[in-house]
Parts: C-alpha cells; sequence; structure tokens
C-alpha cells in the first residue's frame, strides 16, 4: 500500500530517529527527510546507516552509530544535531526469543530492557530540557501489540512494550502544558529484519495457535512510518498520551 508524502510538513525541524538502519526507523528517516527535515538517523550497524546514508543523498541527513543503550551515543545525537532538537522517533527495539517468564535470561532480560526501555528514557530525557526551554516538541515511541496483550511475545519484550507505553505517558502528562506532546504507535506484525525466533517449545506450544488464528497480514514499514510522522507533525497537534495501535486491527481480536 502506498502513502502520501507531504511535501514541507517538517521543513526546519531536527528529528533523532533511532533504529533508522533497517524496518520501520529507515522508512520513518526517509519519510522525514522526503517531507523537509533535518534527520538525525542512529542505528547499532554503521554499514546499514552508510547504505541508507547513500540512499538518502541529502546534507539533511546525519548519521551517528552506536548503541542508543550507551549514554555515549545519546550524547552524541544531541551534540550531531547542531542545533535544537524539534522531534524525537524512538524507534529502536529488539525481540527476547518468546522467552516465558519461567525460562528468560537475566541477560535477555536486561539487554531487552536496556534498549527497548532505558534507551527511550535516556534520549526522552536528553531532549527535554531543550523543548522546555523553546515551549514546543514532539516524541513518539514504538510501543507494539506486544504493549497491548500478553500473547504477542516473550516475557522481557512484553514488559519492556507496556513500560513503553507507561514512559509515555507520564510524559505526556507532566509536558502537555509546556507545549510538549509524547504519543506512542503500536504495531503489529509488519515486514522488516527484526529477529524474532521461538526458543521456547513451549512458548511455540501455547503461543503458536493465537499467533495462527489472530494475527491479520503484515504492515510495510511505510505504513508504520505515515503513523509516527503522523503524530511527530503538528497535524496532530491535539493528540496527546495516545496509544495508536497500526496494526490492521489485531488489537480488536
Amino acid at each position: 500500500m502506498s502513502t502520501h508524502i507531504v511535501e514541507g510538513r517538517f521543513s526546519g525541524a531536527r528529528v533523532i530517529v533511532t533504529g533508522a538502519g533497517s524496518g520501520i526507523g529507515k522508512a520513518t528517516a526517509l519519510r522525514l527527510l522526503a517531507e523537509g527535515a533535518i534527520v538525525i538517523a542512529t542505528d547499532i550497524s554503521e554499514p546499514r546507516l552508510a547504505v541508507l546514508a547513500e540512499e538518502a543523498r541529502q546534507d539533511r541527513f546525519i548519521t551517528v552509530a552506536g548503541d542508543v543503550g550507551d549514554e555515549t551515543v545519546v550524547a552524541e545525537l544531541i551534540q550531531a544535531a547542531g542545533g535544537p532538537i524539534t522531534s524525537l522517533a524512538n524507534v529502536a527495539g529488539i525481540m527476547d526469543d518468546f522467552l516465558p517468564p519461567a525460562e528468560v535470561e537475566d541477560t535477555v532480560w536486561d539487554r531487552v530492557l536496556r534498549i527497548n526501555l532505558t534507551a527511550p528514557m535516556r534520549l526522552t530525557r536528553a531532549v527535554l530540557p531543550g523543548m522546555l526551554e523553546r515551549g514546543a516538541g514532539t516524541i513518539v515511541n514504538v510501543s507494539s501489540e506486544a504493549g497491548l496483550r500478553g500473547s504477542a511475545a516473550g516475557a522481557a519484550y512484553t514488559a519492556s512494550k507496556h513500560a513503553l507505553i507507561g514512559l509515555t505517558r507520564s510524559t505526556a502528562f507532566f509536558y502537555a502544558a509546556k507545549g510538549i506532546r509524547c504519543n506512542a504507535v503500536a504495531p503489529g506484525a509488519t515486514l522488516t529484519n527484526i529477529q524474532a525466533e521461538f526458543r521456547s517449545a513451549f512458548a511455540g506450544e501455547r503461543m503458536g495457535p493465537y499467533m495462527q488464528t489472530n494475527v491479520p497480514q503484515p504492515a510495510t514499514a511505510e505504513e508504520l512510518a505515515a503513523a509516527i510522522t503522523w503524530l511527530l507533525s503538528d497535524d496532530s497537534s491535539n493528540v496527546n498520551g495516545a496509544v495508536l495501535p497500526s496494526d490492521n486491527g489485531w488489537s480488536v481480536i
């Protein structure tokens, strides 16, 4: 399905996009660029960012390679922006091998929570002072269908995406009167390269029947980018603290 580019919608805006090397992050970065933004894109993979920069071919496109769970990378992003940051899209995320609570390892739990929750918190914390000073700013966090239900992923991913919705609502509440909006998008099945393999036989047995009957047709990354950029834009000026499912109706089943 094609989406409509709104030329000039982000003219003059500086937007940080995490997880920009592929999938939803890449589609979001390219759409923002096409709509006039200065994009500060980050990804853990420097080669993927290099490919994206070649595709973008714009001096309005800045890349910073690194792990967004690392506070030094957060600082690099703020510095690389070279000016006031208008918006933030926290897209980067990792899966958890669908491990249920009895089987989840500490290393998996810690890594998933660090990337899916702590990194968005640190980036939000980093951009807020400038937004507060200007009295304006938009933040979009990419949660998941797993942030709305318990049957879409393992324990760590599910907990991280539920918590990210909590961070979204808290941010929206605290700063609504200061001109800052924070919303979340909850994707369902999406055609990306995120690793999502079952490493638990029990999880496969328990979740398999639900996945086979309830999961609708996967979306494209571009469809998710359309929702993210709408929430980042002034077109959604009256929307704050919302969680927007973009899941082809999965959340209503």
